[in-house]
């Protein structure tokens, strides 16, 4: 069985989206399906950070939690990536509608927010940029992403996505 492909989406790749990466790998990794499924990140403007790791304050406060993004490296979403990804997983509905009007046809990759996986934190439509924030923001956004990935795990489990770590 092939792996289940998933690409986490913000807009510039270093705050919500390496943190969306690092934090379901985790998650995965805990419930047997790291080989099961692949996650990468991205960014709709990605051409702002190309390369750059992410930012210092969410590799802080990530670490703190225990999730390595030190490794990860910005890049932008491009064409190819609505092929390889089964499942392309939006922060917010301004990047959603960016995926959506870049969307080649024919394309069968599901877009979506993380949010709607989200247990916890039901009504939360998006998770909120903190890059302009308070460092509590990127708490904030732990909170969230932990919680709509613990929700993504069911739902992976639930389409009897199987694997090891």
């Amino acid at each position: 069985m092939a792996a289940t492909r998933i690409l986490m989406v913000c807009m510039g790749n270093i705050c919500r989206s390496p943190t969306a990466e690092a934090v379901l790998r985790a998650k995965l990794k805990a419930a047997g399906l790291a080989r099961a499924v692949e996650v990468d990140s991205a960014g709709t403007h990605g051409h702002f950070h190309l390369g750059e790791r992410p930012d210092a304050r969410a590799i802080k406060h990530a670490a703190a939690r225990g999730y390595d993004l030190g490794k990860l490296r910005a890049r932008r979403v491009v064409e190819q990536d609505y092929v390889r990804f089964d499942w392309l997983i939006a922060m917010d509905e301004n990047n959603l509608a960016h995926l959506r009007q870049a969307i080649p046809v024919g394309t069968t990759a599901r877009l979506g927010l993380l949010m709607e996986h989200a247990r916890r934190h039901v009504g939360v439509r998006e998770v909120p940029d903190p890059y302009y924030g308070a460092p509590a923001g990127f708490d904030r956004v732990l909170d969230l992403v932990e919680d709509a990935c613990d929700g993504l795990v069911e739902t992976l489990r639930g389409a009897n996505v199987e694997g090891t770590s």
